[in-house]
């Protein structure tokens, strides 16, 4: 088995402020090796964004605690100084932000932008990182791209934006691409565009991508391994064909069941999970999705059950019987009900 490019082990991000004590990331390990894609989802609040901006230190305050390690080619990315980490970020790992229009800086032309990128990190002339500009645009498809160099970001479409942040993200040709929700508010046609352009950018650089994002869908296209997050905790990690034919959690169930789907009625109402997460600054005893899951236990509430691996090296946080829940899962995907998967988790049916 070869050497991950990154791996974390026992992340925590925690943020003091007026209310309390936020633990925003909570023990979370995960790794990728070159050319691999890790797609991290979850609800809003989940810790993914965090755990992605921490790996570059884009978290770091006097109110922040940062524990646990990030190996990037043997080195630690937690314990990293400034300096060194300023070397990594944009080189070795780079990131694309959630939001183009606002990532872009509105008073600079966006070769203006790239040029900078690349100059921060190698002596090169503004000529030759004018050309090379150019050809990154060109990469990401954007046409006639030596014109479009001299265009302001409000005079390019949000998948247009959405290149050229791809365009500089790639200019130091890293070795890492972090992408936090790289398809928010672009239509589903250039959603496909960028989710195709992301996966082909990796195969052919050989690049490791760790896609973040709540849209299982999205998942599904790129990603090879999928960690799925619940209050700041990885609570299911499998490869994704086997997350989607069958996961073991019942917070991975809820979301699966959470998709419309187009084979049935128009008016058919979704399915959403009850409830909502709980507060991280006083997370609950026991299981954190215990009070909003069909399934739990009296030991749920009260004992915090630990991220295991199974035989087949897919790891989950659940104190349901793993056998159980593997029973459990066909009944709720041939449309059954949670009345239906519950007297199978019970042992009753």
């Amino acid at each position: 088995m070869s050497t991950p490019l990154l791996q974390v082990e026992n992340l925590s991000v925690s943020f003091n402020t007026e209310d309390g004590v936020v633990k925003a990331v909570d023990g979370v390990s995960w790794s990728i090796e070159a050319g691999q894609s890790l797609g991290i989802v979850g609800e809003s609040g989940s810790g993914k964004t965090v755990g992605g901006l921490t790996l570059l230190g884009l978290t770091r305050s006097g109110r922040t605690t940062v524990s646990g390690r990030a190996m990037f080619e043997g080195s630690d990315l937690v314990s990293m100084g400034d300096a060194s980490l300023r070397a990594v970020r944009g080189k070795g790992i780079a990131m694309i932000f959630q939001d183009p229009l606002s990532s872009l800086h509105p008073f600079y032309r966006v070769g203006d932008q790239i040029i900078e990128a690349i100059q921060a990190h190698s002596q090169t002339p503004k000529k030759v990182a004018r050309a090379r500009a150019a050809e990154l645009l060109a990469l990401v498809g954007i046409p006639d791209p030596k014109a479009r160099l001299d265009a302001y970001p409000h005079e390019f479409s949000g998948g247009m934006r959405q290149r050229a942040m791809i365009a500089m993200a790639l200019s130091n040709e890293p070795r890492l691409l972090i992408a936090d929700e790289p398809t928010t508010a672009l239509d589903v046609t250039v959603q496909a565009q960028i989710l195709e352009l992301l996966d082909r950018l990796r195969r052919e650089l050989q690049m490791a991508l760790v896609i973040i994002t709540h849209d299982l869908g999205v998942v599904a296209e790129t990603a090879e391994q999928v960690a799925v997050m619940y209050a700041g905790r990885i609570v299911e990690q499998s490869p994704v064909n086997e997350l989607f034919s069958q996961p073991m959690h019942p917070y991975t169930w809820g979301l699966l069941r959470s998709i419309p789907k187009l084979t049935g009625p128009r008016d058919e109402a979704l399915l959403p999970i009850p409830g909502r997460p709980p507060s991280l600054i006083s997370r609950p005893k026991g299981c954190a999705f215990a009070e909003r899951c069909a399934y739990a236990e009296d030991a749920c509430r009260l004992t915090d059950p630990l991220l295991a691996t199974t035989a087949d090296g897919r790891r989950s946080a659940c104190l349901i019987p793993h056998e159980r829940r593997m029973a459990a899962w066909p009944a709720l995907a041939a449309g059954g009900t949670e009345a239906d998967a519950l007297k199978v988790v019970r042992g009753t049916k």
